[in-house]
């Protein structure tokens, strides 16, 4: 498996190269962009974290003093504004009750008790998590998805039916605990699952992993 797994990492990279992901200027907009992408495209999270940016409104402090119904007008491009402003709101409280609003005390703890501690945050999902953890922390936890899901099930890697654990154990038992390698691998999973792996009407002739 382990063969299996870097021969699909290094057949995406040679084919896609480096996906430098994720784009952000800082650890923080990470996060929100992590809390924004549930359930939408990234091109309108970029809107919605432009108009945060234009309203200063990307640190913990700006985050936490904003109304939350202005907050919800910023992030409309993102779609479920409303709830999604809420769950920002949940986790700036959560980052200034529990660790004084520093993102620098709340990435030195252990990543196994962080990680239980961000699941607790109302509307942070696994995947969600995992992507802060991975992305603005820098921890080497792979980040699950429905791309990945579909990948790996269509090359009869993974039962098409496997849950998020299964899936991110199969990455994290097998390969070495890289952040750096976990994020552009996870990134090119969903590179290829957009540009040839599609939900429907997949073009597998253009699949750099027909090959696997």
């Amino acid at each position: 498996m382990k063969r299996k797994l870097l021969k699909l990492y290094n057949l995406l990279y040679a084919a896609y190269g480096p996906q430098y992901w994720w784009p952000a200027k800082t650890r923080f907009e990470v996060i929100i962009g992590a809390i924004l992408t549930q359930n939408t495209a990234w091109s309108n999270v970029k809107k919605a974290i432009r108009n945060l940016r234009n309203e200063k409104l990307l640190t913990p402090a700006a985050l936490e003093s904003v109304n939350k119904r202005r907050l919800a007008g910023l992030i409309r491009p993102s779609g479920y504004y409303n709830l999604k402003a809420e769950r920002l709101k949940s986790f700036s409280r959560f980052l200034y009750n529990r660790y004084g609003g520093s993102l620098k005390k709340m990435f030195s703890q252990d990543v196994r008790s962080l990680r239980a501690e961000l699941l607790t945050v109302k509307g942070l999902g696994e995947e969600t998590v995992d992507s802060i953890l991975l992305y603005a922390g820098s921890k080497p936890v792979f980040v699950v998805d429905a791309y990945t899901r579909r990948i790996l099930s269509r090359h009869n890697v993974i039962p098409e039916d496997s849950g998020y654990d299964a899936i991110q154990s199969l990455f994290m038992e097998n390969l070495p605990h890289d952040s750096m390698l976990f994020g552009e691998y996870h990134a090119l999973l969903v590179k290829a699952a957009k540009d040839a792996c599609s939900k429907r009407e997949p073009k597998c002739g253009r699949c750099p992993a027909r090959i696997l």
